[in-house]
C-alpha cells in the first residue's frame, strides 16, 4: 500500500486527475488547489497543463465520487480565482453543463455552494452572456431537481450582478414555461426568480410573460410582488473584473465619482422599461389599407374609429423602424386641426404610443407633430389637454431638450394664454426629467423667456416663470444663475428660491468639467493653482522652471523692436523724449521720470538680465515665438509673477505684464467677440423666424391640400347629382309620354262614350216613327242603342286600365281615382260598349230582325226615360274625371320641372 502511495504522489497532476482511484483524484484536487493559491500571478506554469487540456476540469466537477467531486469543484474555483480570464474562457464550455447537472443538484450543501461560486466566477471573469446561454438548456432537463437548481442559480446570478450587467431578456422569454412545470419545487423557484426580476425591473417585466400565466398564478405572483414593493432599490453586490478595473483606475479625488458610477450601475436597472426588454415589431404592415380614406371621411365617427384602430396597432412595447412620415403628417397637421375634440384626443394618444415605441427614430418626425400639438393646447377641456401633454412628454423622451427647446420657447411667446400655460408646463417637465444639462446659450434663452413670464397678467404664468427659473437654478447651480437673476425684485427672487428648494431634477451639471480642460487657456493667476489641484503628476513642470521664464522674457524686447536694433544698444531715440515709452510700443522701452535715464533703466524687464550686459547679447536670437503675435504672447502673464521680485521697483503696476499695444488688441478682440455674439443672436433669431415661417408655410400647404381634396370631393358629388338629375329627367320625360298616350286613350274612350249618349240621326225604317219636329226615329234601333249604351256605361265601374306607368304616375292616378270613387271600366265591357255603339250606328244600315225589335220595344219602352236621365249623369261624371286627370297631369309636370331645376343647381 505504501508503494502505491509513493507512485501516486509522483504522478503529474493531469494524470492523477484522470486516475481510476477516487482517493487519488481527491488528493490531486486538493494539491492543485494549494498549488494555485501560492502562484504569484496568472501566468505561472502551474496553470499551463490545465489551460492546454481544459477537459480535465469536466471530469473534476462531475466526479462520480461525491467526496472527490466536492474537492474537484473547490479546485476549479481556485483555478478560476487565480488563473484569470484566460482560464475562464478556455474551460467555460467544458464545465458549465456538468456544474449544473452534477454540482447544483448535489445533495451536499458544500458541493452546491462551490458549484454556484464557480458559475459566479465564470461570469465575473469575462461576460455573463455565454454562461447564461449554457444555463438555459438545463431548464428543459427531464429531472425536476436539475431544473429547480438551475432556476435557483439564475436567481443568485441576477441577485449578485443585477439586470444591468446580466441581460434579463433571454430568461424572461422562457419563464412562463417554468411556471407551467408539473413539479411544485420548480414553480416555487420560478416564483423566486420572478420576484428577483421584479426587484430590478418592476412593472417593465410584465409585458414579456405576464399574459402567458394563468389567472391563479398571476394572483400568487402579485401577492409576492406586494411584499417587496416597499423595499429600497436593489444594489449590485458583485462586479465584473472589467468593472473592478474601471473603478480602480479612478483618481483618489474621484472616489466619490466611483461611488456615483457604482450608484448609477445600481440605479439604472430600476428605470428599465418594456422598451429595453421587448423585441421590435413591424406595425406598418398591420395598418388598415383604407386608413387614409377613413381619416378623410366627412363623418367624425369614422375618423375616430380609424384612429382607434391605428392606436391598437401602434400600442406595442417596441416598434420596428420604418417610414412613418405619412402617418405622422396625418396625426399632426391634419388631425390636430380637426373640429371634433374626440378625434384630437385619439390622435394625441396615437402620437404618444408611436413616439414611445420608436424612441430615437421618432426624432425625424418631431418637427411634423410638435408644432400642431402645441397649437392645440388652447383647448380648455382637461381630457384633451392631458392627452396633448402626454404626447409632448413622449416626444421629448424620444428626442432631447436641445431638439425641443427652440420650438418650445417660440410658443411661450404665443398670444393665447392657454397655449402659453401648456407650453410652460411642458418646459418645466422637460427640465425636471432631462438627464443632459442645457448649454450656456440655452440657459440664457430659457432665463430670458422665463423672466418675461414673470411680468404676465395671469398669475399662473407668473408662477410658472418662477418655477422655470427655480428648476433651471437647481440644474445649473445658484452661482451660474446669479447673473440671469439680476434686476429682479426681492419678491420674485424669493419665489424663485422656493421653487429651487422644492425642485427635483435628474440632470447633472456639465459646467463642472470645464475648468479641468481650461488650465491651458485659463487666467494665468489661477492656472497654476488649478493645474496642481487637478493633475499634479502632469502639470508640475510648467510652474517650476522660473529661470526658464526669466530667460524667455529677455529676448522679448528685441522681438518687438525695430529691425536692426540690438539688446546691447538700448540707447535708441525712444530714450531721449520723456514719456516716449508709451507712444512707441514697438520698441517696448519706457523713459525715466526725468526724461533721460541711464541705459540700465531703458526697459522694466531688463534688470533680470542686466548684471552682465555684454553676455546677454548672444541669447537674443532664440525667439520663443511671442513677438508680433498680439495676444499669442499671453503666456507672459503666467510667467510674470516669477519676475515680480526683481522688477517691482522699475515696472509700472498698471501694466500687469501687458503693453499698450496688447491692451489695444485685447480691447479690439473683446469688441469683436461682442459683435460676434450679437451677430450670433441675430442669426439665431433669424433662424427662429425662418423656422416659424417654414412651419406656417407647411401648415398653409396642408390646409391647401385639404381644401383641394374637399373641392375635388364636392365636384365629384355635384357630378354625381347631375348624372342622377339627368337620369331622373329622362325617366320623367318617358313618364310624361306614357301619361300623354294614356290621356289620348282616355279621350278616345270619352269620345266613344259621347257617341253612345248622344241621340244619333236616324233614317226612316219600317219600324220608325215621326217625332214632333217631323224627324223619323227608329224606335227599335234607338231603344237597342240606348240599352247597350246604358249597359256599357253602367259597367264602367269595373273597367281597369293596364298601362305601364312609373311609380310616381301610379301614385298620381291612384290619388285621382281614389278621389273619384276609383271608377274603372273593364276592357271587356269597354269593348262591349264600343260594339254596342258600332251596332247602334250600324243599325241604320242593317235593320234588326223583327223579333229583336219587338223585344226591344217591349223591354225598353218603360225604361227609356230613366236611361236618358242616367246617360246625362254619366256624361257629367266622365267629364269631371277627365278634368281631374288633366289637372293632376299639369301639377305633376310643374313639380317635376321644379325638382329638376333644383337638382341642376
Amino acid at each position: 500500500m505504501a508503494e502505491a502511495e509513493e507512485d501516486f504522489s509522483s504522478l503529474p497532476l493531469p494524470d492523477r486527475f484522470q486516475h481510476k482511484v477516487w482517493k487519488v483524484r481527491k488528493q490531486a484536487y486538493e494539491d492543485a488547489a494549494k498549488a494555485f493559491e501560492i502562484t504569484p500571478d496568472e501566468h505561472d506554469p502551474a496553470f499551463r497543463p490545465f489551460l492546454q487540456d481544459p477537459s480535465l476540469w469536466k471530469g473534476a466537477v462531475a466526479d462520480s465520487n461525491v467526496a472527490a467531486q466536492q474537492d474537484g469543484i473547490a479546485a476549479f474555483c481556485a483555478f478560476l480565482k487565480f488563473g484569470g480570464r484566460e482560464g475562464c474562457t478556455r474551460t467555460r464550455s467544458h464545465t458549465v453543463t456538468p456544474l449544473v447537472e452534477k454540482g447544483l443538484s448535489s445533495t451536499r450543501a458544500a458541493t452546491k455552494q462551490s458549484a454556484l461560486e464557480a458559475i459566479l466566477l465564470l461570469i465575473e471573469l469575462d461576460t455573463p452572456a455565454p454562461v447564461i446561454e449554457d444555463l438555459l438548456p438545463a431548464l428543459g432537463n427531464k429531472q425536476p431537481k436539475v431544473v429547480a437548481a438551475t432556476l435557483a442559480a439564475l436567481t443568485a446570478i441576477y441577485h449578485n450582478y443585477g439586470c444591468k450587467t446580466v441581460d434579463p431578456k433571454p430568461v424572461l422569454k422562457i419563464l412562463p414555461k417554468a411556471f407551467g412545470h408539473a413539479d411544485k419545487n420548480v414553480r416555487a423557484e420560478a416564483t423566486n426568480l420572478a420576484v428577483e426580476f421584479y426587484r430590478w425591473l418592476r412593472e417593465a417585466m410584465k409585458p414579456m410573460f405576464w399574459n402567458d400565466l394563468k389567472p391563479t398564478q398571476q394572483t400568487e405572483i402579485e401577492a409576492a410582488f406586494e411584499k417587496i414593493k416597499s423595499e429600497p432599490a436593489p444594489k449590485q453586490e458583485r462586479f465584473l473584473r472589467s468593472q473592478q478595473a474601471a473603478m480602480s483606475r479612478a483618481p483618489p479625488p474621484g472616489a466619490g465619482g466611483a461611488a456615483e458610477e457604482e450608484d448609477d450601475l445600481e440605479a439604472e436597472p430600476v428605470e428599465v422599461d418594456a422598451f429595453d426588454l421587448a423585441e421590435p415589431q413591424d406595425v406598418l404592415s398591420k395598418v388598415a389599407p383604407d386608413f387614409h380614406d377613413q381619416l378623410a371621411s366627412a363623418k367624425w365617427k369614422e375618423r375616430k374609429d380609424a384612429l382607434e384602430a391605428l392606436y391598437v396597432v401602434l400600442n406595442v412595447p417596441r416598434i420596428k423602424d420604418g417610414d412613418f412620415g405619412e402617418i405622422a403628417r396625418c396625426l399632426g397637421p391634419k388631425c390636430m386641426k380637426d373640429a371634433n375634440i374626440a378625434v384630437v384626443t385619439q390622435a394625441a394618444q396615437c402620437i404618444e404610443v408611436l413616439a414611445k415605441g420608436l424612441r430615437k427614430p421618432f426624432g425625424k418626425y418631431r418637427s411634423i407633430v410638435m408644432g400642431p400639438i402645441m397649437e392645440r393646447l388652447k383647448e380648455k377641456k382637461a381630457s384633451v389637454s392631458d392627452a396633448l401633454g402626454a404626447a409632448l412628454d413622449q416626444v421629448f423622451i424620444a428626442t432631447s431638450l436641445s431638439d425641443c427647446l427652440e420650438e418650445t420657447l417660440e410658443f411661450l411667446k404665443h398670444k393665447n394664454p392657454q397655449v402659453k400655460e401648456g407650453t410652460m408646463k411642458f418646459l418645466i417637465r422637460c427640465l425636471k426629467t432631462t438627464r443632459d444639462a442645457p448649454t450656456k446659450p440655452e440657459v440664457a434663452s430659457i432665463a430670458e423667456t422665463a423672466k418675461k413670464l414673470l411680468s404676465e397678467s395671469v398669475e399662473g404664468l407668473r408662477s410658472g416663470g418662477a418655477e422655470v427659473l427655480g428648476t433651471l437654478m437647481k440644474i445649473m447651480g445658484e452661482r451660474a444663475m446669479g447673473p440671469h437673476l439680476e434686476g429682479l425684485d426681492d419678491i420674485r427672487k424669493t419665489k424663485i428660491k422656493e421653487y429651487f428648494d422644492t425642485a427635483e431634477v435628474k440632470a447633472k451639471d456639465k459646467p463642472k468639467p470645464t475648468p479641468a480642460a481650461a488650465p491651458r487657456a485659463a487666467a494665468p493667476a489661477t492656472a497654476p493653482r488649478k493645474v496642481v489641484a487637478k493633475k499634479p503628476a502632469t502639470k508640475k513642470p510648467p510652474p517650476a522652471p522660473s529661470p526658464y521664464a526669466q530667460e524667455a522674457l529677455a529676448p522679448q524686447p528685441t522681438a518687438r523692436s525695430i529691425p536692426g536694433s540690438k539688446l546691447g544698444a538700448p540707447k535708441t531715440s525712444g530714450l531721449s523724449a520723456p514719456g516716449a515709452g508709451l507712444k512707441a510700443p514697438m520698441k517696448r522701452t519706457l523713459a525715466g521720470p526725468g526724461g533721460a535715464a541711464p541705459p540700465t533703466l531703458s526697459s522694466p524687464r531688463r534688470p533680470v538680465s542686466q548684471a552682465p550686459p555684454p553676455e546677454e547679447e548672444p541669447p537674443a536670437p532664440p525667439r520663443i515665438g511671442l513677438g508680433g503675435r498680439g495676444l499669442a504672447g499671453r503666456p507672459l502673464a503666467a510667467k510674470a509673477p516669477a519676475l515680480a521680485p526683481a522688477s517691482q521697483s522699475t515696472s509700472p503696476p498698471p501694466n500687469s505684464g501687458l503693453t499698450a499695444l496688447e491692451r489695444a488688441e485685447l480691447e479690439e478682440l473683446r469688441l469683436d467677440k461682442d459683435r460676434l455674439l450679437r451677430q450670433s443672436d441675430d442669426l439665431r433669431q433669424e433662424r427662429s423666424r425662418l423656422n416659424s415661417e417654414v412651419q406656417e408655410l407647411k401648415n398653409q400647404n396642408a390646409q391647401l391640400i385639404e381644401d383641394h381634396t374637399r373641392d375635388v370631393l364636392s365636384i365629384k358629388a355635384k357630378e354625381t347629382q347631375l348624372v342622377r338629375a339627368r337620369s331622373d329627367c329622362e325617366a320623367a320625360e318617358a313618364m310624361c309620354g306614357q301619361l300623354r298616350r294614356e290621356m289620348e286613350r282616355l279621350k278616345r274612350a270619352l269620345t266613344s262614350a259621347e257617341r253612345v249618349n248622344s241621340p244619333p240621326a236616324l233614317s226612316p225604317s219600317r219600324d220608325g216613327a215621326t217625332d214632333e219636329a217631323g224627324i223619323y226615329r227608329d224606335t227599335g234601333m234607338y231603344s237597342g242603342t240606348q240599352d247597350n249604351a246604358r249597359t256599357g256605361y253602367g259597367n264602367r265601374a269595373r273597367m281597369s286600365f293596364n298601362s305601364a306607368l312609373s311609380e310616381e304616375k301610379e301614385n298620381t292616378v291612384d290619388a285621382v281615382t281614389a278621389q273619384y270613387g276609383r271608377g274603372k271600366l273593364s276592357p271587356e265591357l269597354g269593348r262591349n260598349g264600343r260594339n254596342s255603339a258600332a251596332s247602334g250606328s250600324g243599325g241604320r244600315n242593317s235593320p234588326a230582325p223583327a223579333y229583336q225589335s219587338r223585344i226591344r220595344d217591349t223591354s225598353t219602352e218603360g225604361t227609356r226615360q230613366e236611361g236618358n236621365g242616367q246617360g246625362v249623369e254619366s256624361w257629367k261624371r266622365a267629364a269631371e274625371v277627365t278634368s281631374a286627370l288633366k289637372a293632376k297631369i299639369e301639377q305633376m309636370k310643374v313639380r317635376f320641372h321644379s325638382s329638376l331645376r333644383i337638382n341642376i343647381r
